[in-house]
């Protein structure tokens, strides 16, 4: 994993995914298969397209390898044993982007994304701290995180294919019963 910093006091992390390719194949296809199904959360519509896709963990044991490792990431970062973290899928078709936004909604601690499918020109990430910017080209398997309220967008998507990529949020894991 490496860190760049977007600030003095912003740090920001990529890490790749191992063995991304044996991961990746099956996880869209997993996606693909469960997108459509009826009781899907959707969130976000924008310009006719949600933007968070929400398919219950239980239906993708395909997410296991990328949960996995983005989680022990993100809990070496933040150095805890134990976080709750959620997930969502987006998938952006050509001349779609993702509007300028941050995660800090809950009491995360720690946002990521990981790129599943990115055709070249299909939007770059990019992270603003007032008036500094990290710009990140996707590709499959790259892993950035990042804090949650660090605000961000997506370019869009100017190739003539879909991208699709996975977001975490981290947080405390609750001691509530």
């Amino acid at each position: 994993m490496t860190e760049a910093r977007i600030s003095a006091i912003t740090p920001v992390y990529f890490a790749e995914l191992p063995n991304a390719g044996d991961t990746i194949a099956p996880l869209v296809a997993a996606f693909r298969r469960e997108k459509d199904a009826d009781d899907i959360k959707r969130t976000h519509m924008f310009h006719g397209r949600f933007e968070n896709i929400y398919i219950p963990r239980a239906r993708l044991p395909e997410l296991a390898p990328l949960s996995d490792f983005v989680l022990a990431s993100a809990a070496l970062i933040l150095q805890r044993d134990t976080l709750r973290h959620g997930f969502w899928f987006n998938e952006m078709p050509p001349g779609h982007k993702t509007t300028l936004h941050s995660h800090e909604e809950d009491d995360e601690l720690l946002s990521a994304v990981c790129y599943l499918r990115c055709p070249e020109n299909s939007g770059r990430l990019i992270l603003h701290d007032d008036e500094a910017q990290i710009v990140v080209d996707p590709r499959p398997g790259l892993v950035v995180l990042f804090p949650p309220d660090l605000p961000h967008e997506v370019e869009s998507n100017a190739s003539d294919g879909t991208r699709l990529s996975v977001a975490f949020n981290f947080g405390p894991l609750s001691s509530a019963p």
